[in-house]
């Protein structure tokens, strides 16, 4: 066999390579900036965990680090050109736990701190970053930060000080188990080696998975074949024959409908992520009683795709008219269809929840406020029960006063679906929309039969304009009537066109002497009368709110644009209305506020996830004194920060009651 000339591939544990005394490694200036955040971090530290646990002879895997030597003086060092990112956070977590044990642990200590720096200097670490942030990565890893720099934010800060809070001293030995269980491939790359070239081949090449594959992986991994074939055979197979290529799709919905969250899916593997969150151990019989279930929501699914395949005619007709609004709707819909199959909620009860939830997405439409959001917070309630998925609905559904406006003023979104139930037509058919005052008329339109389109003021065509495509001007047509509606005068229509429709709503045009924005304003009105009955608001009502969001739906992002200060208009505390404009401040005030009154929920919530209380400013950052003895830490990102506040008021049972007003910018960087 003939080996290669210019690139070496090793196996080799990752904790030796970095532990070498010849090991020193800089980072090119053409690298991108340090990007993993906290829920990275959580992952990577429950994996050492995991492994720390596992026989003597498993190892874990992080996958290549590719590199190649310097050309420069420094011949020695290392030029990382793949892995940067794995190897920032594994010195971050190093360092963490050299510095929680280098006081009670020197042995320990030692052998973290050949990890960390150079045998020939220990002022310089072994990794060198880009010479931009350079001497913040090394403050952190040395432990040197002075006191100017507490109110300084990087993603160094904020991992390390992650890893801090997660591990203790007496957890040390585990963790470092964990660490030296870690390999990896080192490949080099010779000096005649194309760098680029390489580096593309490795992060470039082949369709990456998507997150159905990746679950599917995760779900088959560990079990025997004989326990693969049985599962795929049984219940994967069934899934993806069900859902087909909305698959994807299909899991996203189901976790919602089981998290109460929404699921990111742009940039990241957000609902893989979200799967491996809920199913963290998958052992045969465990993954038996999860499948069947997956199985029998898949088979649910199928029917909301094509709800022609729904035997009960009302039923069918109701899953159809969801549809107007999207695939979004699903997690919520599919709880209820599973609900009223069990026999938990009768037929009546299944058709109100499908007619409740269209009333508040189309009334929401109408006003003009998002639907974006909504149904985990309706899952989340009609884990409840029924009297909490009514109110839930019903705070967030327009009051008839705010449609009958909208109605009047304002375009009537998803046209054909409202005027068909409005004239007691069945979804489908050959029927289009008809503008009875057109869009564009031309010069020899007339909505009388004596004056032209050409003859009315300035203001008059504005008038007409403005009313084009509200309710009281809109109709639905057949085909071939429509087609001889096309841009005719309203005289025309009148008599050869409307009274031959087989829709009452639009034969009674034909009664109709002439049309203006007078007629089309007695028409709106007279159809809102049908729109509000038949778009019920539910009686329950408490208050049709300010479009605010729960706390549990805020969206959990990194941060905002250097200088941005107004990320909320303000939040209503159990109630109370506090001028809060961004997570940071949020953060510290529920803590602060929950610390007087439910304490014990908030030290019960710190214990679990290790932070963000602890009995002394254990590291360099920016700390707040809560009394004597416990302080919080006020140096984590945005995106932790946000998650902090969640799980603390579902721990204290307050996350109902707690919502906040996203400010206009705000909530155009929410979609």
């Amino acid at each position: 066999m003939v080996s290669a000339t210019n690139i070496d591939a090793t196996a080799v544990n990752t904790i030796a390579w970095l532990s070498d005394r010849e090991t020193s490694i800089v980072v090119p200036v053409y690298q991108r900036q340090y990007r993993w955040d906290i829920g990275g971090c959580e992952q990577l530290l429950a994996d050492i965990r995991s492994v720390a646990a596992s026989g003597a002879t498993e190892t874990h895997f992080i996958g290549s680090i590719l590199s190649t030597r310097s050309a420069a003086d420094h011949a020695a060092e290392l030029v990382l050109i793949d892995g940067q990112q794995r190897i920032t956070t594994l010195m971050l977590l190093v360092a963490a736990l050299h510095h929680t044990v280098r006081d009670e642990d020197p042995t320990l200590a030692a052998q973290l701190e050949r990890v960390l720096v150079r045998a020939d200097d220990p002022t310089r670490t072994k990794l060198r970053p880009h010479r931009a942030w350079a001497d913040v990565f090394e403050s952190v890893i040395l432990d040197r930060q002075a006191a100017d720099d507490e109110s300084r934010e990087s993603r160094f800060d904020d991992n390390y000080a992650f890893f801090r809070s997660q591990i203790l001293a007496e957890e040390a030995p585990r963790i470092w188990r964990g660490l030296q269980k870690l390999e990896h491939v080192a490949i080099a790359l010779g000096a005649d080696a194309n760098a680029q070239q390489t580096f593309e081949s490795l992060n470039s090449t082949g369709e990456p998975l998507r997150d159905h594959e990746l679950i599917h992986n995760y779900v088959l991994m560990g079990l025997s074949h004989a326990e693969q074939s049985q599962v795929e055979d049984a219940f994967w197979v069934p899934i993806e024959q069900n859902t087909d290529d909305s698959i994807g799709s299909f899991w996203r919905h189901y976790l919602v409908m089981t998290t109460g969250r929404e699921v990111a899916v742009a940039g990241e593997r957000g609902v893989y992520d979200a799967f491996r969150h809920e199913f963290p151990r998958l052992d045969h019989k465990t993954l038996q009683r999860h499948a069947a279930e997956w199985r029998d929501y898949s088979h649910i699914y199928r029917i909301l795709l094509d709800p022609t395949q729904e035997p009960d005619a009302e039923i069918a007709r109701q899953l159809a008219y969801v549809n107007t609004f999207g695939g979004g709707t699903y997690p919520l819909v599919m709880h209820a269809y599973r609900d009223h199959l069990r026999g938990l909620i009768d037929r009546g009860a299944f058709i109100r929840i499908l007619e409740q939830l269209q009333s508040l997405l189309l009334r929401r439409s109408v006003v003009g406020v998002t639907t974006h959001r909504l149904i985990a917070r309706l899952c989340r309630a009609r884990e409840k029960g029924a009297d909490s998925l009514v109110r839930a609905i019903a705070r967030i559904t327009p009051s008839d006063e705010r449609v009958r406006v909208a109605l009047k003023y304002g375009d009537l979104p998803h046209a054909r679906y409202v005027l068909g139930r409005l004239a007691g037509v069945a979804p489908g058919g050959d029927l289009e929309v008809e503008h009875v005052f057109p869009l564009s008329p031309g010069n020899e339109w007339s909505g009388d039969g004596e004056r032209q389109w050409a003859d009315y003021s300035d203001d008059e065509q504005n008038s007409h304009r403005a009313l084009a495509q509200t309710l009281g001007n809109l109709a639905l047509l057949e085909g071939p009537l429509a087609e001889r509606a096309l841009d005719a005068s309203f005289p025309e229509k009148r008599a050869a066109v409307y009274p031959r429709s087989d829709i009452a709503t639009t034969r009674e045009l034909a009664d109709v002497p002439a049309w203006g924005t007078a007629a089309i304003a007695d028409r709106t009105a007279r159809l809102t009368s049908g729109f509000l009955r038949i778009w019920e608001r539910p009686a329950t009502v408490g208050i049709d709110d300010d479009d605010l969001t729960p706390i549990l739906d805020a969206l959990r992002r990194r941060g905002w644009p250097r200088g941005w200060q107004r990320e909320f208009e303000y939040v209503e505390y159990r109630g109370e209305h506090w001028e809060v404009h961004d997570v940071r401040y949020l953060f510290n005030r529920v803590f602060k506020r929950l610390w007087a009154d439910a304490r014990e929920d908030v030290v019960a919530f710190s214990a679990q996830r290790g932070g963000p209380i602890f009995p002394a400013p254990a590291w360099n950052g920016l700390w707040d004194e809560l009394d004597e003895s416990r302080f919080l830490y006020m140096g984590w990102d945005s995106k932790y920060m946000l998650t902090a506040v969640q799980g603390v008021l579902e721990q204290a049972g307050l996350a109902p009651e707690v919502f906040v007003k996203y400010s206009y910018i705000g909530a155009a960087m929410q979609d």
